[in-house]
């Protein structure tokens, strides 16, 4: 997977839109205004390609305890939050779009009922 892969992928999904609400290298993907990915441009560049994802906390735990590249979200609530090293090489092209998957299942999931309407 590579960056301009995650971003069409991103993008393709109901209610979002990217931004750069921190700095020119944080690349943020919203759903309907709330972060569900972040990413660091940078660290595709520099080789070291990760990105952080939201995560239902059991779940997030269970990550970590299975794959070395998934830690605790850096920089983010780490019960809620994982950091996901793509460069690592022990996830799939598509594991990783179910992790994308959950994380924006997770954020839609929380919002009031009548802003999920919204993305039907």
């Amino acid at each position: 997977m590579n960056i301009e892969q995650l971003h069409q992928y991103c993008l393709s999904k109901k209610g979002v839109t990217e931004d750069f609400p921190f700095d020119e290298d944080t690349l943020v993907f919203k759903v309907l205004g709330k972060i569900f990915l972040l990413v660091s441009l940078k660290s595709w560049e520099s080789g070291n390609a990760s990105i952080n994802l939201k995560a239902d906390p059991d779940y997030a735990e269970e990550l970590r305890a299975e794959y070395k590249s998934i830690q605790p979200g850096f920089h983010m609530n780490k019960k809620h939050w994982n950091t996901v090293k793509i460069h690592e090489g022990d996830l799939s092209p598509q594991f990783i779009l179910e992790l994308i998957d959950h994380s924006y299942n997770m954020v839609v999931k929380s919002m009031p009922k009548k802003l999920k309407d919204t993305l039907e």
